[in-house]
């Protein structure tokens, strides 16, 4: 349904998920994320030891109960079994999306993901933690305080704004035309 347009008129209409591990002392720690591509802010993310289908669920509780997607939204993701799964099939059924997922083995059909991921790894990615609780630490700082709130979107199409900011914007225009 998304193909490669990663472009969205208005916030919650389509999102893009994936999931990346970052490597600990203690074991890997896997980050589940739903990514709104209207305002490119991270609208939930779930981290555990694993990557099963819960992983990704438990990101789009997170998205859902922050009033993030609206009914109908296009949820799109790889071809991952946590994608593919039964359990998230049934969720985005019961909360009234839509599910879009790109083809085997194209990264370039989820780039607006691959691009946060892309993000992350360049402010975290390089740091080796001791243990799981410091990577989750490092994982929140990164996506509440850095990349929702501060990092200004450099383009004059996006107003030179933080996602949160672009988010914000949107809803106090649709406030001010109603």
């Amino acid at each position: 349904m998304i193909g490669r347009d990663f472009t969205a008129t208005r916030p919650g209409t389509k999102i893009v998920g994936d999931i990346i591990y970052i490597p600990t002392a203690e074991g890997w720690v896997y980050l589940a994320s739903w990514l709104d591509l209207t305002t490119r802010e991270v609208i939930g993310y779930s981290m555990a030891d694993h990557h099963r289908a819960e992983l990704v669920v438990d990101a789009l509780d997170m998205a859902a109960a922050l009033g993030g997607p609206e009914p109908g939204c296009v949820i799109h993701s790889d071809r991952g079994s946590e994608y593919t799964s039964g359990q998230l099939r049934d969720k985005i059924s019961k909360l009234g999306y839509r599910q879009s997922m790109g083809r085997t083995g194209s990264c370039f059909d989820n780039a607006a993901a691959e691009s946060f991921w892309a993000v992350l790894k360049e402010e975290i990615g390089t740091r080796f933690s001791p243990d799981r609780a410091t990577a989750r630490a490092d994982i929140f700082e990164f996506v509440e305080t850095f990349y929702n709130r501060r990092r200004l979107r450099k383009h004059i199409h996006w107003g030179y704004l933080t996602p949160h900011e672009t988010r914000l914007r949107y809803r106090q225009d649709q406030a001010l035309a109603a």
